[in-house]
């Protein structure tokens, strides 16, 4: 199983930024899949996640501002987010197979498949 990140950057408070997800390898549509972040000096945190029948779920901070969505067709998983803030600044993991009810829960990669990681910096 591979999972593939993109996008993320650096932007002003207030701005827009996208992640996208390519995953490969993973034949089960199983449990729920997302982005997590970490923050310096802060423990992993969930962000937002889609499960198999494509209801979304997000973190209060986050609510409002991101968007998850999914493309089965393309195995894609994508993170818009808007009205972003300096709070906001972390490295975002794309994250897949793992349980929906321990998402929120879950504070390092123990369980699933991870990417990476991207670095979203927000300044202002």
């Amino acid at each position: 199983v591979e999972l593939v990140e993109s996008g993320g950057g650096s932007v002003q408070a207030g701005g827009s930024l996208s992640h996208s997800c390519v995953v490969s390898g993973y034949k089960y549509n199983m449990y729920c899949m997302g982005w997590f972040r970490q923050a310096p000096g802060k423990e992993r945190e969930g962000v937002a996640n889609v499960d198999t029948d494509g209801r979304t779920t997000y973190a209060d901070s986050v609510q409002g501002r991101f968007t998850i969505s999914k493309n089965n067709a393309k195995n894609t998983l994508t993170l818009q987010m808007d009205s972003l803030n300096p709070d906001d600044t972390a490295v975002y993991y794309c994250a897949i197979d793992i349980p929906c009810e321990t998402w929120w829960i879950l504070r390092r990669p123990t369980l699933g498949y991870w990417g990476r990681g991207t670095q979203v910096t927000v300044s202002g």
